[in-house]
Order: structure tokens, then sequence, then C-alpha cells
């Protein structure tokens, strides 16, 4: 069955869904989006996300395209017409289709683009099985990356460079050393303790939708969670490392910038909240 995306009022077929050449999402980069995931025919975290999606869109003063009760009908819709149980859904708003100016145009009517994908589930449980590998970069992102912008040509890069040299994910650093978050997911350890330790989203990280949920999991876990900053040294040192996404879940971190992490294998601290993840997210039906 061929694909199906959403392009601001029609259902098109994915390989013929365009926009403008004047969209600002294209020339600027001005625009939000969110990812849900999508399992056992459910979206994960849905009204999470699009509570997110709300914030962003204020933050940059982008109206919404629809109102925001249609939307959660859209992304169903898209998820049925793709036949989607497993994999993902995805949805970008943009200020719109203008003359190119810098300033904001008037009487733009904002942008919804909505597609889905499917993936294989089996593939992530396997990946998880033997763990994934980080390095570090220096951040070099503009300060409001709390804004789920589409403005990621620095992750694009850093991911990039992870690739090239044989991770999969790369971890921004500030000037003192500290862990921020991964390109596209939030990093998290376990210390020698079991507590784990994320950086607070209060500033300079996105306050992730699963990162979110990862509380209430640890919670019914028993696990303790400290929001605090810490080092890429104390990260390597550490009992366990993972990262957490929408489309990762809970994933182990064996090895830092080539040196491993603990005994180099997934920890079970974080195969037991990847395992315990579905019991707890709110799962909406598709």
């Amino acid at each position: 069955m061929p694909r199906i995306a959403y392009v601001n009022g029609r259902y098109v077929a994915h390989a013929d869904a365009a926009v403008h050449i004047e969209d600002r999402g294209y020339q600027f980069a001005d625009g939000v989006y969110e990812v849900c995931e999508v399992a056992q025919g459910y979206i994960v975290d849905m009204p999470r996300h699009l509570a997110r999606l709300n914030r962003s869109l204020s933050e940059l003063s982008i109206d919404w395209p629809v109102t925001k009760g249609v939307l959660p009908l859209l992304l169903r819709e898209v998820v049925r017409r793709n036949h989607v149980v497993n994999g993902l859904v995805y949805v970008q708003v943009t200020r719109g289709v203008a003359s190119r100016d810098f300033v904001f145009p008037d009487g733009t009517l904002s942008s919804l683009v909505i597609t889905a994908r499917k993936a294989d589930p089996a593939a992530a449980a396997k990946r998880a099985e033997t763990g994934i590998k980080v390095i570090t970069v220096p951040e070099n992102r503009w300060d409001r990356v709390d804004i789920k912008s589409t403005g990621l040509l620095p992750n694009v890069l850093a991911k990039q460079k992870a690739k090239e040299a044989g991770a999969q994910e790369a971890w921004f650093v500030d000037t003192d050393g500290n862990v921020k978050e991964g390109g596209s997911s939030n990093a998290w350890i376990v210390t020698r303790d079991g507590v784990l330790v994320t950086r607070p989203a209060e500033h300079g990280i996105l306050r992730g939708i699963t990162r979110t949920t990862m509380f209430e999991v640890a919670a019914k876990l028993g696990l303790k969670i400290e929001e605090r900053v810490f080092s890429v040294a104390e990260a390597k040192a550490a009992r366990e490392a993972f990262i957490s996404s929408a489309t990762t879940i809970a994933m182990p971190v064996v090895a830092i910038d080539g040196a491993a992490v603990a005994n180099g294998h997934p920890g079970s601290i974080t195969l037991s909240l990847r395992q315990a993840f579905f019991d707890v997210a709110e799962k909406s039906p598709a």
C-alpha cells in the first residue's frame, strides 16, 4: 500500500506530497514538530506531545493550523491510512507561506504536515540487547533548545559525526564539561547506588516526553531520580548510562567516546525501565 501524507487539508500520496518553495519552514526553519511513537495500535503519550507542541507554537508566536481538538483526529487518520500498528507519526507546523522576509508576515496561514511510517519493534529490541555507543561534541546550538524547532542543523552534524565514528548518538557537552542531551534524545546515567540522574529541563535541554514518562516508570519500580548536571567523566564511570526518546524508549549506552561504560553491556536497571515503560505510558487508540 502506498504511504499517505496530510498536507494543509488534503490527504495525498506521500511521493507527491509537497509544500510551496516559500514556506517559511523551508526557508527559515520557522516551524516546530513532534514525533509520537505508535505501538501495538496505540499512539503513545499523545496528549503530552500535543501539549508540548502547543508550548512550542506559543513560544514562537505561530498560530495553530487547525483547532486543537481536530489535530488528534488527523493524527489518528494518518496512522489509519498508513496501516501503522508499530512505528511513528510525525507532525510539523510552520508559520506558512509568504514572500521571503525575516519579519513575521501579516495574515499568513500556518502550514500543517502529518506523516506516519511503520517500524519493526523487534529491531529496537535487538539493539537494546547490545546497547549503543555515543560520542561527545561541544554544545553549538542556539539557546532555546527547549523549543522543539525544526532548526536542527547542529544536531544533524553531530549525529553524522557519531555515525562516522561508529556510534549511534552524540551528546552535547557544555563549556564546564557537563552533558546536556543527545542529538535526538535525553541523556541519563545510573550511579553506583542505583540512582537515576538526568539534567534538569528548566533550561538548556528539551523536556522530552519520554523523559517525563520515565519519572513515572522509575516511581513504579521504586527507583530514585536526581535532576542535576553530570560530567562526561562521571558518565564514563557510571554503573549504567542510557538515552530516552519516543523512538528509543530507554536505550542502553555501552560506550562513551570509545570508553566502555561499566562492563560494556546493557545494564539491568535500564532494561527494567524499558520493559515497564508501556505499562505506564498513556496509550491513545490510533
